[in-house]
């Protein structure tokens, strides 16, 4: 595949997997207002994320099996397609129970670009140019992150959080529309399989759980970050909410920073060994938060911390995701589902437990750690040797 065309592809990839940055950053300054008018408690609205992080992760387990038994377009179309309808339907939400279950299905339907664009990606790729195309697709999906909470403030300052859903409709038609005339089949008829979730497989393989769990506990550590940022940085440490998006746009730079330091890495080092680096950047910066927090250090101490922290995943994220996917090409979609899944169910549960500066800090540090002991206890050198040598 020439160059022109594999950055083409990343486009169209890394803008399906920006599902999940765009659903999610760009409402978060948002939360404190959207309380008050919702007549709604912080938790209540916390809540809202949690669902749609819970939507992402079980529409993945619809949406990447059903992608190894009719191909990648089908359900890849029909879930931008419920995706739309629901943020169409978020805009006029009455109530915070409302809002919280068009979220869900908001999340599921995002889902499917999420989990179906890694799949499309294993079945193009392999080896340590998977693991590149996966820092390519970082580069383009970082890029949620950075204009969405922009893009979310610039919104808030001409209307109320509704209009950020109305922002949203719009995306979900415009990627409907380039999926439909630019992507094109990936996985042919003789290469589908047969069967739902091989749930049972994928777990056993002790190489593939080990891997999940370091990218799931990291993506944990992040999203206690992300749910909690919002409130603590607001509203402990008084920054506003442009200060605060700007703050958000900065971190998210420094994951695609990291991403692509990650893809030129890559030719002289193993994912396996960036992995480890990045995991030991995400579980130190994550105690560094902690420390800077308990110890009263404020700003000086807990903003480098949450910078290295979102770098740290820039590396976790495209060598684990490769590493876990690297043995299981006839089945990517149920790979990838599970994968995915793993993630957000991880970020879900941690997200409202993130509902101040020490218990975010606590959780950061402790899946953090959790993500390192998966990597150190359950993965193995043979598999990264395989990875390191195959084409």
């Amino acid at each position: 595949m020439t160059r022109a065309k594999t950055a083409g592809l990343a486009i169209v990839l890394g803008s399906l997997s920006a599902f999940a940055p765009l659903s999610i950053d760009m409402y978060l300054p948002a939360f404190p207002a959207m309380a008050r008018e919702l007549t709604a408690a912080p938790s209540d609205i916390q809540l809202t994320l949690t669902a749609c992080t819970i939507g992402l992760a079980v529409g993945q387990l619809i949406a990447g099996p059903l992608s190894d038994r009719l191909g990648r377009r089908g359900p890849l179309l029909v879930g931008l397609a419920v995706y739309l309808a629901a943020s169409a339907a978020c805009v006029v939400a009455p109530s915070a129970l409302s809002l919280t279950v068009l979220r869900l299905v908001q999340g599921m339907g995002g889902a499917a670009g999420i989990v179906i664009a890694r799949a499309v990606a294993r079945d193009l790729f392999e080896g340590r140019e998977l693991a590149k195309f996966f820092s390519l697709l970082m580069l383009v999906n970082s890029l949620g992150p950075v204009v969405a909470p922009a893009l979310g403030a610039v919104v808030l300052h001409w209307t109320t959080w509704r209009g950020v859903f109305v922002v949203l409709s719009v995306i979900g038609l415009l990627l409907l529309v380039l999926t439909t005339f630019l992507l094109a089949e990936s996985l042919p008829r003789e290469r589908r399989r047969r069967g739902g979730l091989s749930i049972g497989s994928l777990l056993a393989d002790r190489v593939f759980l080990g891997y999940t769990l370091s990218c799931a506990l990291a993506f944990a550590a992040l999203f206690a970050y992300i749910s909690g940022s919002s409130f603590v940085l607001q509203d402990t440490y008084g920054l506003s909410a442009p200060l605060f998006s700007l703050v958000f746009g900065v971190n998210s730079l420094a994951i695609m920073a990291a991403s692509q330091l990650n893809s030129w890495l890559l030719g002289r080092f193993s994912p396996r060994r960036l992995l480890a680096v990045g995991l030991a950047g995400t579980v130190l910066s994550a105690a560094a938060f902690l420390l800077s927090v308990l110890t009263g250090l404020g700003l000086p101490g807990v903003l480098p911390s949450l910078f290295v922290l979102s770098g740290s995943v820039g590396m976790v994220f495209p060598n684990a995701t490769a590493l876990a996917m690297a043995d299981h090409p006839d089945k990517a979609g149920n790979a990838s589902a599970l994968l995915g899944t793993a993630q957000f169910l991880a970020g879900g549960i941690a997200a409202p437990l993130a509902n101040s500066a020490v218990s975010m800090g606590t959780v950061m540090a402790v899946v953090a750690l959790g993500a390192v002991l998966a990597f150190l206890l359950l993965t193995r050198a043979r598999h990264a040797a395989q990875i390191t040598h195959s084409p």
